[in-house]
């Protein structure tokens, strides 16, 4: 089955793929931050990923990918 992998190195907190993800298991991190100083978008229940790749698409760092 194929999951999203979000790199929080790459992710600069633009919320894209929050909005785009149609089961909304994607949020940006409320306590991390990353090496450049941005909230990154997380993952909250892998789990119930589809695969869709509307993530992967939308996010303008190339910071999602899914496999």
């Amino acid at each position: 089955m194929t999951k999203a992998i979000i790199n929080k190195e790459i992710c600069k907190g633009c919320a894209l793929c929050v909005d785009e993800c149609p089961k909304k298991i994607i949020s940006l991190s409320k306590t991390e931050i990353n090496a450049m100083g941005y909230q990154f978008a997380c993952i909250d229940k892998i789990q119930d990923c589809i695969g869709c790749a509307f993530c992967a698409m939308i996010c303008p760092d190339c910071a999602i990918k899914v496999e």
